[in-house]
């Protein structure tokens, strides 16, 4: 039922036009009959809100007649026909909505003019910003308002959308937007909850802008901190739709683009929204993941690869789309959480370890890629946890490429391929290296030493896999740790060699540069030059040459600390008979003895004193004895190559002495042998084609270095002349029988023939008894029955101890000590001699030599000798 009152000069007076002044009531709208008027006093209550004048004898309530052409309303949007009217019950039975527009507008809520005031006439002038600015205060200063505001203001926004007026609809959203912003009441709950219903309108449009819009107005509500928590909101519609988003297949490239991207960031408002929102679902539940990850997947691939992520078994496989989904992850999350990535990726692998090879590879190389963007000590607090999963890959991946199954099995239901596994285990070596980088120095440490205890050497306590598939395994598994090992140690600055290398690791790794194989011989040089070069100098040194003037080079050297002085006291020997045997090797090929000129020259550099440098020397002129006698029969090449050695690393020595005699003889010998022998000279030899001569039976003695003339010039600039001349001669020790270079036999006598060399009463002693196979069974059974004579004495010790009574017990000690205490005696009567008397040697009185002797404190000595 409504009413409309329109009389002609009203319409004139209010400028209204010919359309008729109307007031909707309900849902129907009339047309107000010329005599009638509005009644808004007291007395028209009780008869309806239209009534006759008060002067008029008519009293009785007012029924509308039905108008004879049924007219139309602006606001209704339909024509009012006679059934409908009849149909209304009498003015005043309901409450009438307020007019929104003529002479109504005062009757309307003051909240829903100052909303209407925000509009203008013209969508395209936009929000009136001085009107915004009266309904935020009335906001402020009115809180119980806000939740009304919104609800109209949603009211409004549907309407628009409905009727295609989109300037208003970004009127409203910004609008909206701004009172989020700037009220932070308890009453904003109520008014989100109309915020995001126009949200979901805008959304659910199929037109890109208004979706956009939505998604932004999202995006500004999403980094709102809220004061007070929601208990019955729900993001779930928002997570499917953004991820719907996230799909778009709109034919424009640039829209779809859009589109895209603003799902994306929807995405990631729902996330911040929720992620610390206790009361709200959580969102890395299966449910909400499922929409989310494959939504981030599809938009990390390139065009032309949109469709391989549907296969989830090729995710891993394209290298480049794996590293960079988690490389977002990586830095969109707090770098105290990085471990967590890592460790799922760690158990990943794992879980992974039977799948091909190209998956767990790229599994691999985005943990290295994690690694490098993880902060330094954010590995998590189980580092050496991390490097055993990668070393015991490494092993499995061994396994699988020499049985050909990933269940040791003859028969496989998978072809495993040979080089796809050395792409995984290069991937491993490489992921070990970009851990250890975020290591810091002590961390590094542990983690050297934790690989090398897992190289399978020959030794006392490990025994190594036997035959022929042992071998293979040993070989492979020891070259893939030391190519860890030298991954790890490349760029490691320690200041003190004796936290770089300590006893435990070292004496390991000099072990493996015994081995037969030329590879590992080779890692174990470059993994000691990259701990002693501290200064970069190593490129410097890349090939042997003998250059004329070093200071090209720019070399960086610093004065040996005490540190270093006490490392090489304590290590060099060892350094130097390493060095030494490798020199002997047959196998050795121009990167060897490259290796072994860097590690000399280094040595001299960065640990050199006047100990060190003569030390040095005389181990160079020992290997150029080696290839002088020639025991080892080794081919010419690397007889040649030694003496080009010695040649390069003696020329560089004697200018970094800077001894003018010392120089004069080096480069006299190289004069010599430029013209004599050039063949000699690292020049001809460690090219690509090297120019050889077929013999070296007939050189002169013009073109060795004397160690006489060396010892001589530098005795007379202070270094230790005698060291000098004494020959260089390596100690033999039982890594020599334990580095497999020799036959048991062989090991065995050689170890005979140096204890009868070295005996005092070599001339006494028999000849040695010849090793037989009957004589090595016989010593394994001796030695089994003395461990078991020795076990059983122990025993009976043991038992004697916790038996016998005290008294016997100390009776027992008291003898030893005794025993003990005369057999000093004996040696302190041997050992102190009488003096030597002025008058010659001193006589008993019956001619007799004297049997007693002086001790020392009681000793006459000439006053020549006192001071």
């Amino acid at each position: 039922m409504g009413v409309c009152v329109s009389p002609a000069a009203g319409r004139k007076g209010l400028g209204l036009g010919p359309s008729p002044l109307c007031v909707r009531v309900g849902s129907s709208v009339c047309q107000q009959p010329r005599a009638g008027r509005i009644r808004s006093d007291s007395s028209s209550r009780g008869r309806g809100l239209l009534s006759p004048p008060l002067n008029e004898p008519h009293a009785a309530p007012f029924m509308l007649p039905p108008p004879t052409p049924p007219l139309s309303c602006p606001l209704a949007g339909a024509p009012v026909n006679e059934q409908q009217s009849r149909r209304r019950p009498l003015l005043g039975t309901e409450e009438p909505e307020p007019c929104v527009c003529g002479c109504c507008g005062a009757l309307r809520p003051r909240y829903k003019r100052l909303v209407d005031n925000i509009f203008p006439e013209d969508p395209e002038d936009g929000l009136v910003k001085t009107n915004m600015e009266k309904l935020t205060f009335y906001a402020l200063s009115a809180p119980e308002k806000l939740d009304r505001i919104g609800a109209y203001l949603s009211e409004r926004l549907i309407r628009d959308v409905g009727r295609h007026r989109y300037g208003y609809v970004c009127i409203a959203m910004e609008a909206l937007d701004q009172l989020l912003m700037a009220c932070h009441c308890q009453s904003i709950n109520l008014f989100v909850e109309s915020f995001l219903k126009m949200v979901a309108k805008l959304l659910e449009s199929e037109k890109p802008n208004l979706q956009i819009l939505g998604t932004n107005s999202f995006v500004k509500f999403a980094n709102i901190e809220e004061d007070t928590p929601s208990y019955h909101r729900s993001y779930d519609f928002f997570v499917s739709r953004f991820s719907e988003m996230c799909h778009s297949s709109h034919d424009e490239l640039e829209i779809r683009t859009k589109i895209r991207m603003s799902g994306i960031k929807g995405l990631q408002g729902v996330v911040r929204k929720t992620v610390n929102d206790e009361l709200q679902a959580n969102i890395w539940d299966p449910q909400h993941m499922d929409k989310i990850v494959p939504s981030l997947l599809f938009n990390l691939q390139h065009a032309e690869e949109a469709e391989s992520h549907l296969d989830n078994h090729s995710l891993w496989e394209p290298k480049t789309f794996a590293i960079r989904c988690f490389k977002i992850i990586m830095y969109s999350i707090q770098p105290q959480h990085s471990h967590l990535v890592i460790q799922q990726l760690l158990g990943h692998l794992d879980a992974n370890s039977k799948s091909a090879a190209t998956v767990r590879a790229g599994i691999v190389e985005v943990l290295s890629e994690a690694a490098v963007i993880a902060a330094s000590g954010s590995v998590g607090p189980t580092v050496l946890e991390v490097f055993n999963t990668l070393l015991r890959q490494l092993r499995l991946s061994i396994d699988y490429e020499l049985t050909g199954s990933y269940d040791c099995a003859v028969v496989s239901t998978k072809i495993i391929k040979e080089h796809e596994e050395r792409m995984f285990q290069e991937a491993v070596i490489k992921t070990t290296g970009s851990f250890a980088s975020t290591l810091p120095t002590y961390q590094r440490s542990e983690v050297m030493l934790f690989i090398m205890s897992k190289v399978p050497l020959p030794s006392l306590h490990h025994a190594i896999d036997a035959g022929k598939a042992g071998e293979n395994r040993n070989r492979l598994t020891q070259i893939m740790l030391l190519k860890s090992l030298l991954q790890v140690s490349t760029g490691f600055q320690c200041s003190n060699m004796l936290t770089a290398l300590p006893s435990s690791f070292l004496d390991r790794l000099l072990s493996a540069a015994l081995m037969e194989d030329a590879d590992l011989r080779l890692f174990v040089l470059e993994i000691l030059i990259s701990f002693i070069d501290r200064h970069g100098n190593r490129p410097k040194f890349s090939t042997i040459s003998t250059i004329n003037d070093i200071s090209v080079l720019k070399l960086k050297v610093d004065k040996c600390s005490r540190q270093d002085t006490v490392f090489m006291k304590k290590h060099s020997q060892q350094l130097y008979r390493h060095i030494y045997l490798t020199s002997k090797e047959e196998s050795n090929v121009q990167p060897h003895y490259e290796a072994l000129y860097s590690m000399l020259a280094l040595i001299s550099i960065e640990l050199a004193n006047e100990e060190v440098v003569v030390d040095l020397i005389r181990l160079v002129l020992a290997v150029q004895e080696i290839a002088q006698i020639n025991e080892d029969n080794l081919p010419v090449y690397n007889r040649c190559a030694l003496y080009a050695l010695g040649a390069a690393y003696l020329n560089l020595i004697s200018q970094l002495t800077t001894v003018p005699a010392f120089c004069q003889h080096i480069h006299e010998v190289l004069e010599t042998r430029q013209k004599e022998a050039p063949y000699l000279l690292p020049e001809d030899v460690f090219v690509e084609m090297p120019r050889l001569t077929k013999s070296l039976d007939h050189l002169v003695p013009e073109v060795f270095f004397r160690q006489s003339k060396i010892s001589e010039v530098l005795g007379g600039s202070g270094y230790n002349s005698d060291r000098l001349s004494t020959p260089y001669i390596p100690q033999l020790t039982d890594e020599d029988r334990l580095s497999k270079r020799k036959s048991i036999g062989e090991t065995i006598s050689l170890q005979v023939e140096v204890e009868s060399r070295n005996s005092p009463e070599k001339e006494e002693r028999a000849p040695a008894e010849e090793i037989t196979y009957e004589t090595l069974k016989k010593a394994i059974v001796d030695s089994v029955a003395v461990e078991e004579q020795e076990r059983e004495r122990r025993r009976l010790v043991v038992e004697k101890f916790q038996k016998a009574p005290f008294e016997e017990i100390a009776a027992h000690c008291g003898a030893r000590a005794s025993l003990l205490q005369s057999k000093l005696n004996q040696i302190f009567e041997i050992t102190i001699r009488p003096p030597p008397s002025p008058s010659g040697t001193i006589t008993a009185a019956y001619g007799q030599p004297q049997n007693h002797s002086i001790p020392v404190y009681e000793m006459k000595f000439p006053d020549l000798c006192v001071y």
